[in-house]
């Protein structure tokens, strides 16, 4: 065998059985391969493992370090690769600690799970929150039937309504049945002090307007309501019955008076070619459908309903007031007025803000200080809450825990 070959079988090792490599013939191609290693064979059942003999590598002519032997990865049996495993001491794998540098943890991902913690928190909240309203109003703590924020306060508190939008039978605030369920809630909790009506409307259904004007007369305790931009017609109705009345400057507040609108759509059927026939129980009984005019008889009967209904609107306001009625009846010309003109003419008594309100509502209760809770159903405000996570802006958990704080309280 050549040196040649000798530094190749020592470097790569032989083929088992003097068979070639896959690589096609080597040189030394006629000579028999070296016997392999005795930790080559597979070890008999309990037998010790033997050392593996390391072949000697040849210096290289070339001035590069010897390369270091490789075991030979074809025909080999694998018991061969296990015997020899366990024959290398195990501090030839070692690695010193200091040669590696350690994996530093990352960091970054704190961030992310510090907000899904905080989201989770303030849905929790929202949620124990409606559970506990719920089972306090099933277990009769409170008698009223709407769960409210009223249930989660514990010291001198003022309640604050938003009355916001048309007057109707809808079932919020702004309607008869929403309204008095808060009114009761903060009736029946010895914390509410007072409450202030956040009033932002132009006004709505008559009816609703008188029914929600005479809960408030009715309330016990003492009622403060802030004006935001608009609050006018049946809006001003319902504040008209507080203890005290707040107006901004550019306010538009009043408009005392009523309207009722009848259409008359018979001219552009006739342009069309429709015609509608209408059969009635009485000649009345069409009035108002749209499809002709009203008669004098029926224009003058819509007339005096409206001044009923006016009446009862200026009689409203002159208690409330406390104003003669004929002053009311004088101001009482549809139109609103600016805030400014509103404390002149007795509509309003002063100027000032949701916390000035609040403040007067503290003063007229006597108390020194309180928390604000916005009385309105718990079930509505987790629904709100969830609105607001559900959008793309839900990752700011700052602006959500601002939310939340606006929707309990201002402090």
């Amino acid at each position: 065998m050549s040196d040649q070959n000798q530094w190749q079988n020592a470097a790569w090792g032989a083929p088992l059985g003097g068979a070639p490599s896959s690589g096609g013939p080597s040189a030394g191609q006629g000579q028999a391969a070296p016997a392999q290693p005795a930790a080559s064979q597979p070890a008999a059942p309990g037998a010790a493992p033997q050392a593996t003999s390391q072949p000697q590598a040849q210096a290289n002519p070339c001035g590069y370090g010897a390369p270091q032997p490789r075991p030979s990865y074809a025909g080999q049996p694998q018991g061969a690769y296990a015997a020899q495993a366990q024959a290398q001491p195990a501090a030839a794998y070692a690695v010193p600690a200091q040669s590696v540098p350690a994996q530093q943890p990352k960091r970054r991902g704190w961030i992310v799970g510090l907000a899904a913690v905080l989201t989770v928190l303030i849905l929790g909240v929202a949620t124990i929150g409606s559970c506990t309203s719920v089972f306090t109003s099933s277990m009769g703590a409170f008698s009223y039937e709407s769960p409210s924020w009223a249930d989660t306060v514990t010291g001198d508190t003022v309640g604050i309504i938003n009355i916001s939008g048309t007057i109707q039978y809808d079932g919020t605030t702004s309607s008869p049945e929403g309204l008095k369920s808060q009114l009761d809630a903060a009736e029946q909790n010895p914390h509410i002090k007072a409450v202030v009506l956040r009033v932002n409307s132009g006004g709505g259904v008559a009816t609703a307007g008188e029914e929600m004007s005479t809960y408030i007369r009715d309330f016990s305790k003492p009622v403060v309501v802030s004006s935001a931009s608009i609050n006018a017609s049946a809006a001003y109705m319902i504040s008209s019955q507080a203890d005290y009345i707040f107006t901004d400057k550019t306010t538009s507040i009043g408009s005392i008076g009523v309207i009722m609108s009848v259409t008359d759509l018979s001219g552009l059927y006739e342009k069309l070619g429709i015609s509608v026939e209408n059969i009635t129980s009485a000649d009345a009984k069409d009035s108002g459908a749209g499809n002709r005019p009203l008669t004098e008889e029926e224009r003058a009967w819509y007339q005096d309903q409206v001044d009923q209904i006016n009446e009862v609107f200026i009689n409203f306001v002159a208690e409330g007031r406390d104003m003669p009625v004929e002053d009311v009846r004088a101001l009482a010309t549809g139109l609103t007025f600016t805030g400014m003109d509103a404390v002149e003419n007795g509509l309003a008594d002063e100027l000032g803000t949701l916390e000035a309100a609040v403040a007067k509502a503290c003063e007229l209760a006597g108390i020194a200080d309180a928390d604000t809770v916005y009385l309105q159903s718990s079930t509505s405000d987790l629904s709100r809450l969830l609105d607001i996570m559900g959008t793309e802006d839900s990752l700011d958990v700052s602006g959500t825990l601002k939310e939340l704080e606006n929707r309990v309280g201002l402090e």
